[in-house]
């Protein structure tokens, strides 16, 4: 069943790409732009963070934390925001535990490939209730960027 405006956060642990375990109770208090993924260094991903890179600032000063979250390991998500520069915390999913009690998750992806996260964004509130969500089931689709900017104010 899919998250709705309300709906409580599915709360998680992940593991960063600098190796840290994160968790989504760290930021009570403060909004969180939860965007998934696929998969690290494809096109529509990249354009993906990068837009979410290339607007940080607007961000910034409205008490939010941006997290991208998908199965790739956190040696290939350290790389990822290494050559790309991304300023915000990437979580490696690669036990496949988060993405589908969000429901951003493909059981068989492209080229058979099987447990990979669909590309969707959330928008989270202090009391760590959905304030967005957007789940996309074509992964070429991105998320509606101005949404998100306006779940967040």
């Amino acid at each position: 069943m899919a998250l709705q405006i309300g709906d409580p956060a599915p709360l998680f642990t992940l593991v960063s790409s600098e190796k840290q375990e994160v968790s989504l109770s760290d930021f009570k208090g403060k909004k969180v732009v939860l965007h998934f993924f696929p998969f690290a260094f494809t096109g529509t991903c990249t354009t993906q963070l990068c837009t979410m890179r290339d607007n940080f600032g607007y961000y910034e000063g409205m008490n939010a934390q941006i997290i991208a979250i998908s199965v790739d390991s956190p040696h290939t998500l350290a790389q990822f925001k290494k050559e790309q520069g991304y300023q915000f915390l990437l979580l490696s999913d690669f036990n496949k535990e988060v993405s589908p009690k969000y429901g951003a998750f493909y059981e068989t992806f492209s080229l058979g490939l099987k447990g990979v996260s669909k590309r969707a964004a959330f928008v989270i509130d202090e009391d760590q209730k959905m304030a967005y969500a957007e789940v996309l089931d074509v992964a070429k689709d991105l998320p509606d960027f101005n949404a998100i900017a306006e779940a967040v104010k």
